[in-house]
């Protein structure tokens, strides 16, 4: 009873009650794409033909970008023309793209209607330059597309190179750093090419729910101008209103809130929550256009965790394929995006329509966190990268105890036992994962839970690790010194004067736990000291040299040593909220580098 009401008393106090997620810098044209959260991208054009070679000669960078090769090897524009020898223009079949897409569980794909190359892959009014101009028999590829698309309820995005055109005598060619190019001429290209060709791609094509630009700087840095990006947005505002268009226009969102989303470096996935639209572009191996050389196949998990990890954050993630010259999809590429479909169908619920949860993203060990609410109830989706071995996964940081808990692999539902103590969900789990890649579990409540924030969650294995990126506060201004040498010199903080540091976490079991610390110290004959306190215990420990070691066996890799020291044991008498407490007191001219305690 004591116990019960010492812990209603602290979450009375401490838990903080949050309002349901919501991306509140989302406009109405772009609800339905954070819902849909998984997309396709298509590179696809004549550099397909290249397959990242030309003559013999790989592409002259080691980014290995296929469908740079024209710029890469300076290939005149007639000669890259010869490329589509290689198509077979009976065999390509757009719709097998679209199809994939659909078993591949993604609900939109982004086509390239014309990368920097300047080619249309439709029939273009407006340039010649254009497959309809150069295929036999003749196909507009972008057409069959979009009627796919129609037909298989999949939404249709278009990717359109707008500052870059290699083909166009006044297109930005970045051979033009040497020469310049007057801003008038660069206009001729801009009132000839580009808005005449965005125009056609919102007339002749049906819905287009994304216009995807790729200008990965702001226009302050390009030859583009702001009125000219602004007459290009106005015209997608004029003849399709609900086409949202991505932050690579050259328009950063704040500059411009009708921006309607934010699009990340290619292959880079999210790290902080954000509450404006946002999407990662990546690829399933390292190349977008086909490259016959690429091998950094990525795994499905690998593929499935940049999912998760994005939408834990509220983001989408659009996963690149690029087909051969003859429409065909690498089987490295189908096949692992077929196993991402086959995965969504049994736990897309934690996908679709989900979002971020308040919890920091690396509080926990075994994996990230979604959330969903529906018909006034909040299920938080927990997916289990690393299945425990002891079979019991433990949930920190929600002082609301769920109404049920299951696997969401369970079509029966059935109820996996926990216990719910304070700030700690603990729940019991069956020998066996249900799923080969990432297992999801499902956590309801009848309201949205409320959260105590600042906690270090308790690991996989029981304990609590605390280190620079967990801490609840400092009496001091700290600097957390970065990995350095490859992760042989750890994270650390570096401490050269009195300095205290302090954890909160939750016990949910009582009783005496070990303690240990690790750090680096390299005075001669050290004078410092340091105590580790919670409540009225204690434990103190005079400095060591730790001295140096290898980093790197034959390198002459000399590194500053950290060691683990075991202080002793510290009592935790009752379940409950405790602060751990580091107080380090270097000597004159000493420093202390502090890397972690364990408690267990």
């Amino acid at each position: 009873m004591k116990v019960r009401r010492i812990l209603a008393l602290i979450n009375l106090l401490l838990v903080i009650s949050v309002t349901a997620p919501a991306q509140k810098q989302t406009n109405d044209r772009a609800r339905w794409f954070t819902d849909s959260r998984f997309g396709m991208f298509i590179h696809w054009g004549i550099y397909s033909g290249a397959e990242g070679i030309w003559k013999g000669e790989k592409i002259r960078h080691n980014n290995d970008y296929a469908e740079w090769i024209m710029y890469r090897n300076r290939i005149e524009r007639d000669e890259y023309l010869t490329l589509l020898d290689r198509f077979d223009w009976n065999e390509i079949d757009p719709e097998q793209w679209v199809i994939l897409a659909k078993n591949a569980g993604m609900k939109y794909l982004t086509f390239t209607a014309k990368h920097h190359d300047g080619f249309a892959l439709w029939n273009s009014a407006a340039s010649d330059y254009n497959v309809w101009n150069h295929s036999n028999p003749q196909r507009d590829i972008l057409k069959e597309l979009a009627e796919a698309c129609k037909k298989h309820g999949i939404r249709l995005g278009l990717y359109y190179s707008h500052w870059i055109d290699w083909e166009h005598p006044y297109g930005w060619n970045h051979a033009m750093e040497l020469t310049g190019i007057a801003p008038e001429k660069y206009d001729i290209y801009w009132q000839e090419k580009v808005i005449p060709q965005v125009r056609e791609l919102l007339t002749n094509f049906g819905d287009i729910s994304i216009f995807w630009f790729d200008m990965w700087i702001h226009h302050s840095e390009s030859v583009v101008t702001k009125e000219q990006l602004l007459q290009l947005k106005s015209l997608i505002r004029e003849l399709q209103p609900d086409c949202i268009v991505n932050s690579r226009l050259g328009l950063s969102i704040e500059e411009d809130p009708d921006i309607d989303f934010k699009t990340l470096g290619d292959n880079q996935l999210g790290r902080t929550k954000e509450e404006f639209p946002w999407q990662s572009p990546a690829t399933v191996a390292h190349s977008w256009g086909f490259h016959s050389l690429d091998n950094q196949w990525k795994s499905t998990t690998t593929l499935l965790k940049s999912l998760i990890n994005n939408v834990s954050l509220n983001g989408n993630f659009m996963l690149n394929i690029g087909p051969r010259a003859n429409g065909e999809v690498p089987y490295e590429i189908s096949q692992r995006l077929l196993e991402m479909g086959q995965w969504l169908r049994v736990n897309g619920e934690s996908i679709y329509g989900a979002g971020a949860f308040d919890l920091d993203k690396e509080l926990h060990d075994w994996g990230k966190i979604t959330c969903k609410q529906q018909d006034g109830r909040t299920t938080l989706y927990l997916h289990v990268y690393n299945w425990p071995l002891n079979k019991q996964l433990t949930l920190t940081g929600i002082t609301t105890k769920p109404a049920r808990i299951y696997l969401l692999a369970d079509k029966q539902q059935s109820g996996l036992p926990f216990e719910h103590t304070g700030a700690v969900t603990k729940i019991s789990l069956p020998f066996l994962q249900p799923d080969p890649y990432i297992s999801v579990i499902a956590v309801e409540f009848g309201q949205y839970p409320e959260t105590i924030m600042g906690l270090a969650a308790q690991t996989t294995d029981g304990g609590f690790a605390l280190r620079p990126d967990n801490l609840l506060k400092s009496d001091g201004k700290i600097t957390i010194q970065r990995k350095e040498k490859y992760g042989t010199i750890p994270e650390f903080i570096a401490i050269t004067q009195n300095q205290k540091i302090t954890w909160k976490i939750f016990v949910d079991t009582p009783g005496e736990k070990s303690v240990d610390i690790s750090y680096s110290c390299q005075a001669a004959n050290p004078k410092g000291s340091l105590t580790v306190r919670s409540g009225k215990t204690e434990l103190t420990h005079r400095f060591v040299n730790t001295g140096k070691t290898i980093g790197e066996p034959n390198e002459n890799w000399i590194i500053d040593q950290f060691s683990s020291f075991r202080l002793g044991t510290l009592h935790f008498p009752e379940p409950g909220f405790y602060e751990i407490e580091l107080e380090a007191t270097p000597a004159k001219k000493e420093q202390f580098d502090f890397q972690w305690i364990w408690v267990r």
